[in-house]
C-alpha cells in the first residue's frame, strides 16, 4: 500500500515537473519570436520614391533629322547632317572647325549641345525657362526669345563638356571665338576682331545683352 502512495506520488511529481518544463519551453518560444521583430522606433525609413531627384527630359533629335535644331548624344562641330550645325553662320563654323582641329591635339573634342534653333524650339525653351524660374523676367537670365535669340539667327553655339569649354576659355580668342555671358560659360559666338584685340569684356547674363532688348 505504502509503494502504491509513493509510486503515485512520483507520478504526480513528474506531471508537475513536466508541465512546468513545458510552460518554461513555450515562454523561451514566445521571447525568441518577439526579440526577432523589429524595433519600430529604430528601424530606418525606406527612401520614398519622391524623394529621388526627377532629371528633367532632355529635348534630343535623331541624327539628320531634326530640322527644330534640338540636338542628339555626341553631335561635334563636324556633322554637317545636324541642322543645329549645318544651319549655323559659316564663318562660325568654320572657326569652330579650326578650333576642334587644335583642341584634338590636346585630347580635347567639341560637342555640339546646342546650335542653330528654330524660332518654335526656342520659344519652346523660353516658355519652359519661364515656368522654371518664375518670371519672364528672371527667365530672360537664361534664355532669350525667338526675336532676339542669336541661336535662331545661327551665330551662337552651346558647346559640351567641361574640359572643352576649359580650352576655349583659354584658346578661343585665337579662333575669334568668344565667350559672351559670365553665367554660361558654355555659349559661344564669334567675333573674329578677337584674334587681334581678345574677346570683349562679358556681359553677366543675357538679359544685360543690348541686343536683347529689342
Amino acid at each position: 500500500m505504502n509503494r502504491n502512495r509513493s509510486a503515485r506520488a512520483s507520478t504526480r511529481a513528474l506531471r508537475r515537473l513536466f508541465a512546468v518544463g513545458l510552460v518554461v519551453a513555450v515562454a523561451a518560444i514566445i521571447a525568441a519570436l518577439f526579440s526577432t521583430q523589429p524595433d519600430a522606433s529604430s528601424a530606418s525609413p525606406s527612401s520614398s520614391q519622391s524623394d529621388v531627384p526627377v532629371q528633367p527630359p532632355r529635348h534630343e533629335g535623331g541624327r539628320g533629322g531634326d530640322d527644330t535644331g534640338r540636338v542628339a548624344d555626341g553631335v561635334t562641330v563636324f556633322d554637317d547632317q545636324e541642322p543645329a550645325v549645318a544651319n549655323l553662320d559659316a564663318a562660325l563654323v568654320e572657326a569652330l572647325r579650326q578650333a576642334a582641329t587644335e583642341a584634338s591635339g590636346a585630347g580635347v573634342e567639341l560637342i555640339v549641345n546646342s546650335g542653330w534653333r528654330s524660332p518654335e524650339y526656342q520659344d519652346e525653351l523660353f516658355q519652359e525657362a519661364v515656368a522654371e524660374y518664375g518670371s519672364r523676367e528672371e527667365a530672360a537670365r537664361w534664355v532669350a526669345t525667338s526675336a532676339t535669340s542669336p541661336h535662331v539667327s545661327g551665330e551662337a553655339v552651346d558647346i559640351g563638356h567641361e574640359d572643352a569649354t576649359a580650352w576655349l576659355s583659354e584658346h578661343g580668342f585665337e579662333f575669334g571665338l568668344c565667350q559672351i555671358y559670365d553665367n554660361e560659360p558654355w555659349h559661344y559666338e564669334l567675333r573674329s576682331e578677337a584674334m587681334a584685340q581678345g574677346c570683349p569684356a562679358m556681359y553677366p547674363d543675357p538679359s544685360q545683352d543690348p541686343r536683347m532688348q529689342l
